[in-house]
């Protein structure tokens, strides 16, 4: 049995539990700037505070009504705005965050890009120049009209998405572009190849490049015999025809027409005066006097 240590000489463990420091609450050093930082967010807190009694003071119960109801609003209109925003953010477009329009179409152009966007990573694009050229010669288009309709519809950008959901250079709508068989709108080649194929069937159509220009952005239902006055459609059928007349080549200089020189038909000989034999196609000589 052991012995319990004499007074005065403290044992082995009492040692180290008085060497060692006693656990204190708090007594680990505070940050630098911490204090600063508690105060001001303390005072943060006690301003928002006070601005929200003063505006429940100020304001009734009707506007606070309405305020609440506007934020509710936005907030369940978070997919719309969500979607517009998205649309305006990788189609380099302007789009109207709360516009409820086009949204099916807007997001299947969404859909489109994204499964487009890692193929354009790894092979990039054709020059849309070249195939332009291409379709218009394939589809018998005159020269430099598609050219013109691209430029004027994207300016050649291939991943442009418009704030109704067309895509690519050409700006086909998504049905548009399933009905013509385009896999990818986005793809160059895909896009000018539809965009070709659909106007040179309404340059058939309508036998009017103007008329066919204006069904190219209004659709075919809507030329009746007169570009549709609907704000939109004449002013983009005069930008595309201002750009064909800038693009298309010039016309071939006039080949100059060759001078035919006829021989010269026998003169009528007068009564009483022998002129002699006379040669077809040559001078004629008078041998005879007065």
């Amino acid at each position: 049995m052991s012995s319990a240590p004499a007074s005065g000489q403290p044992s082995e463990n009492f040692g180290r539990a008085a060497s060692a420091p006693s656990p204190r609450r708090g007594s680990s050093r505070p940050l630098p700037g911490g204090g600063f930082v508690r105060s001001t967010t303390r005072a943060a807190g006690r301003g928002s505070r006070a601005l929200l009694r003063v505006v429940r003071k100020t304001i009734g119960k009707k506007t606070r009504f309405k305020v609440k109801l506007a934020i509710a609003l936005v907030v369940l209109a978070s997919p719309v705005w969500g979607l517009n925003l998205l649309v305006a953010f990788l189609g380099h477009s302007v789009v109207f965050p709360l516009s409820p329009f086009f949204l099916r179409q807007k997001f299947a152009a969404v859909a489109l890009y994204v499964r487009h966007r890692p193929l354009c990573f790894a092979g990039g694009h054709q020059d849309t120049d070249l195939l332009v050229k291409r379709v218009e010669a394939r589809h018998h288009l005159p020269r430099g009209l598609l050219a013109a309709v691209i430029h004027v519809e994207s300016r050649g950008f291939p991943h442009r998405i418009s704030s109704a959901g067309a895509m690519g250079p050409g700006q086909l709508m998504p049905d548009t572009a399933r009905e013509l068989g385009v896999d990818d709108p986005f793809d160059t080649a895909q896009n000018a190849e539809g965009a070709g194929s659909l106007l040179a069937r309404h340059v058939r159509r309508f036998h009017n490049l103007r008329f066919a220009v204006a069904a190219y952005n209004a659709g075919p239902g809507a030329v009746r015999g007169h570009i549709p006055d609907n704000g939109q459609t004449p002013a983009y059928v005069e930008k595309v025809m201002h750009m064909y007349a800038v693009l298309r080549p010039p016309p071939p200089p006039p080949t100059p027409r060759r001078r035919v020189i006829e021989p010269s038909s026998p003169a009528p000989r007068r009564p009483g005066r022998d002129h002699g034999p006379v040669r077809r196609g040559t001078a004629l000589a008078f041998t005879g006097g007065e």
